[in-house]
């Protein structure tokens, strides 16, 4: 929130705004290109990149605005309110995107494979064996290897956990009017999110190019990339908030009293780790 918290007597309520459309339609073409992208027609990619492309321009534009507003002294309290429970009900959405992403994890694994293997299958399928990992019932996928827990999803484990402890510090600096302390704690915090990416990027190139692991690779492929890809996204777009939040601290944006921008996306952080831990259990390990 603003240095200037608690000026406006009213609820601050803006004009209508075009970049609720414009975000949808970005959003629209991003999962039409990515849709087509991972179907095999040439247009998917170029399509997919300028639809996030224009997702993040809408992004810009948008919270610019409201970062306007937040400096003009046009927020108060129960804006601030609204913020929150908003952030809060953006963040159980996204708890239920990934539920339903474990549970069909879990519904694969524990449920169908013991069904197809079954003595009722047998004839059908007669190799079929119910390990986790297989290449189908017909034999039609490529061989492959699955990934262990070591020693890029552990090292990403350590980073992430290692973050959320260097944000918690960057916003008690915060809290107690320590600003370069808060900007270089939450660099810290931005920095280990990058190198976590960088070592997802190449746990991705080593399954591709050495464990011939795709996400063409039956149901454990699409499942493994599905969580793992999602949860990526979701760290990255997390750094782009923490940086903003970066970019306004060292502005001079935020009191000590008033940064719910910093809690909101501290919030969003802590809960990817927490996804992460349960990804790195569910999918490496068992």
């Amino acid at each position: 929130m603003s240095t200037q918290q608690g000026q406006a007597p009213y609820y601050y309520v803006p004009s209508p705004s075009k970049w609720p459309v414009l975000m949808g339609t970005a959003l629209l073409v991003t999962m039409a290109g990515a849709s087509a992208w991972v179907n095999g027609y040439s247009l998917g990619k170029p399509l997919n990149i300028i639809g996030i492309l224009s997702a993040l321009t809408v992004l810009y534009f948008w919270f610019g605005d409201a970062i306007s507003e937040s400096e003009g002294g046009l927020y108060n309290a129960r804006i601030d309110t609204s913020y929150r429970w908003s952030m809060s009900w953006f963040i159980f959405s996204e708890v239920m995107f990934f539920s339903a992403f474990f549970g069909a994890l879990f519904y694969a694994r524990s449920i169908t494979m013991p069904w197809l293997a079954d003595l009722d299958h047998k004839i059908l399928w007669p190799d079929f064996a119910a390990n986790w990992g297989n290449t189908g019932p017909a034999g039609t996928i490529d061989k492959f290897e699955t990934m262990g827990p070591f020693p890029v999803p552990t090292i990403n484990t350590a980073l992430l956990l290692t973050s959320g402890v260097t944000l918690t510090i960057s916003h008690h600096a915060l809290r107690a009017g320590d600003r370069s302390k808060t900007a270089l704690w939450l660099a810290a915090t931005i920095l280990l999110g990058a190198i976590f990416m960088g070592c997802q990027a190449y746990e991705y190139h080593h399954a591709y190019t050495e464990l011939n692991l795709k996400l063409t690779s039956g149901i454990y492929g699409s499942t493994f990339f599905m969580l793992t890809g999602f949860h990526g996204f979701h760290v990255t777009m997390g750094a782009i908030m923490l940086s903003v939040v970066l970019y306004r601290v060292m502005k001079g944006h935020f009191t000590a009293d008033h940064h719910f921008a910093f809690e909101g996306a501290a919030w969003y952080w802590h809960f990817v780790d927490v996804v992460w831990l349960g990804l790195y259990v569910v999918v490496y390990w068992l």
